[in-house]
C-alpha cells in the first residue's frame, strides 16, 4: 500500500476544482468546507460563485457584500479564503474594457446587448464566465480556485457550452476563447470536477448519470465523489436488548415513561432503516461509479455556520488522508479513459490490470493484417482496360439475336 494522501497535495492536483451536484445535497456547504480545509493546509483559496453568492458568506460567518470584487471570507493560521461572484454581465463589461471599449462598455451592458447576443449565439454567457475562470487560473494568483457550480442539469450545459460554441463559430475571438476553455477543461492538471451526493436513491442515480455525461460530453477529469450527510454507525441500534430503551432505563435505574419509550423505539427503527438504505446506496454507487469516496457525517444542526463548516472541513481532511494515493490515481486514470475500474480499496484487482494490457497483441490480429494485399487488388483489377470492354460490346448482337 502506498502512503496516505496528504491534504495539501490532494488539493494541488488541479488549480480549478468544480464542485457540482444535485440541488439539496449540500454542494455549497461542501465547497465551503473544502475551502476552509485548504486554507488550514496553507493554500490561498478563491471561491467563485455564479450569479449570486448564495449561502457562502453565512457559512464563513462573514458579514460582507459578496459581489464581483474579491472579499476576504476566512483567514487561517497559514492560508486564507477569498470569494467573489462572476456574472456574465460583469465578465462582458471587463472583457470590453480590456479590449479598448471602456467608454461604451457600460452603456452596451446596461442596454441589454448581452441578452440580444446570447439569443443569437447560444453559450455566450457560459463562455464569458468560463473565460474569466480561465483567466484567473492562468494568473496563478490563488493556489486553488473553487467553483460552486450550478445544479447538475445546468452544470452539464454550463461545461458543454464551449464545445457548442466552437462548432458554431468558424473563427474570431469567440472561437479562440472557446478553444482555450476547452483546453482547460480537458487538462486534469488545470481542472477537475468533484461531484457531491447523499446516500439516497434519487441523488445517487442523478450523480451517476451526470458523471457519465461529464466524461462523454465534456471530457473532464472526475475527482473523488463526496458522499455527504452519512449517518455514523450507532452502537446498539437494532441489536437486541441494546435497542430497547426500557431495558436500558432499567439497567441505569432511571424511570422512563411508556410514551418516551415508544418515541425512542421509533427513533431507533428510523436510524436502523436509514443506515440500511445508506449502506445499500453507497455500495451501489461504488459499483456503478467506481471512484474513491469521501464520506462526510450528517450534521445535526438546524443552521449551518462557521462551526459546522469547520467540523466538516476536518472530516473531509481525514477522509482524504485515508485515501490510498496509488489506488486513487489508478481509479481516476481508469475513469478518464472510460475503462471499467474495480472498486477502490481492492488492491488485487488494481494489480491485475497488466493482464488487461495484453489486449494490444490481440488487436494486431495477423489474419486481419492480410487485408493490405486485398487493398493492392486495384492494380490487378485494372478497371481502365475494363472500361474499353471489347467483350461487352459484343452484347448488342446477342441482344439482337434474342
Amino acid at each position: 500500500m502506498s502512503p496516505p494522501m496528504e491534504r495539501a497535495r490532494f488539493l494541488r492536483q488541479s488549480r480549478v476544482l468544480v464542485v457540482g451536484g444535485k440541488g439539496g445535497v449540500g454542494k455549497t456547504t461542501v465547497t465551503a468546507a473544502l475551502a476552509r480545509m485548504a486554507a488550514d493546509a496553507g493554500l490561498d483559496v478563491l471561491v467563485l460563485g455564479l450569479d449570486d453568492a448564495g449561502a457562502l458568506p453565512v457559512l464563513f460567518g462573514a458579514d460582507v457584500t459578496f459581489g464581483y470584487d474579491e472579499v476576504l471570507l476566512y483567514s487561517g493560521p497559514v492560508g486564507q479564503v477569498r470569494g467573489r461572484v462572476i456574472t456574465p454581465d460583469d465578465a462582458l463589461l471587463e472583457y470590453l474594457m480590456d479590449h479598448g471599449l471602456r467608454r461604451v462598455a457600460k452603456r452596451l451592458v446596461s442596454a441589454g446587448v448581452l441578452d440580444v447576443v446570447s439569443t443569437a449565439i447560444p453559450g455566450i454567457r457560459e463562455i464569458l464566465v468560463l473565460g474569466k475562470v480561465k483567466q484567473l487560473e492562468r494568473s496563478g494568483a490563488p493556489d486553488l480556485l473553487l467553483l460552486d457550480a450550478p445544479a447538475t442539469g445546468h452544470a452539464v450545459r454550463f461545461l458543454t457550452s464551449a464545445n457548442g460554441l466552437m462548432d458554431a463559430a468558424r473563427g474570431g475571438p469567440l472561437r479562440t476563447q472557446a478553444a482555450e476553455v476547452v483546453e482547460m477543461l480537458h487538462d486534469p492538471a488545470r481542472l477537475q470536477v468533484l461531484l457531491v451526493t447523499v446516500p439516497e436513491e434519487t441523488p445517487v442515480n442523478e450523480l451517476v448519470e451526470t458523471a457519465f455525461r461529464l466524461e462523454d460530453e465534456v471530457g473532464v477529469m472526475l475527482g473523488p465523489v463526496v458522499v455527504n450527510a452519512c449517518f455514523l454507525p450507532a452502537a446498539g441500534v437494532g441489536q437486541g436488548w441494546l435497542a430497547d430503551p426500557q431495558v436500558l432505563a432499567a439497567v441505569a435505574a432511571e424511570p422512563l415513561e411508556a410514551r418516551e419509550a415508544g418515541s425512542l423505539r421509533r427513533a431507533a427503527a428510523f436510524r436502523a432503516g436509514r443506515e440500511a438504505v445508506q449502506s445499500e446506496q453507497i455500495a451501489r454507487l461504488n459499483t456503478d461509479l467506481p471512484l474513491p469516496q469521501l464520506r462526510l457525517p450528517f450534521v445535526f444542526s438546524d443552521d449551518i455556520g462557521p462551526e459546522q463548516v469547520a467540523e466538516l472541513a476536518d472530516a473531509i481532511g481525514r477522509a482524504i488522508e485515508q485515501l490510498d494515493e496509488r489506488q486513487l490515481q489508478a481509479a481516476l486514470a481508469a475513469a478518464s479513459t472510460g475503462e471499467e475500474a474495480p472498486p477502490v480499496g481492492s488492491e488485487p484487482p488494481v494489480g491485475s490490470e497488466p493482464p488487461v494490457e495484453t489486449q494490444p497483441p490481440v488487436e494486431t490480429q495477423p489474419p486481419v493484417e492480410t487485408e493490405p494485399p486485398a487493398e493492392m487488388e486495384p492494380p490487378v483489377e485494372r478497371e481502365p482496360p475494363l472500361a474499353t470492354e471489347p467483350p461487352v460490346e459484343t452484347e448488342p448482337p446477342a441482344a439482337a439475336s434474342s
